[in-house]
């Protein structure tokens, strides 16, 4: 299943997650820090849907109401 989501409050205007039985396939933030958002696709291909929220949920970025981290577990929890 693949889900395009619109995040609030980050700088990427896009997250496209693909996700089959459980397992992360495939991140991909439109927009953002390249580097750092890269790195978190690839940390996060072939973890359990489970296992990234319970990681991502409550982090935040400096003095923002959410991160990218925490918009991405958003988008796993609507799963």
């Amino acid at each position: 299943m693949t889900v395009n989501y619109t995040p609030v409050g980050i700088c990427p205007n896009n997250i496209t997650v693909d996700v089959e039985d459980g397992i992360i396939n495939s991140v991909e933030f439109n927009g953002g820090c390249p580097g750092n958002l890269l790195g978190i696709s690839k940390l996060v291909r072939g973890m359990k849907v489970k296992d990234v929220i319970e990681q991502f949920e409550n982090v935040k970025c400096g003095n923002r109401a959410s991160s990218c981290p925490a918009e991405l577990a958003k988008v796993l929890k609507s799963l």
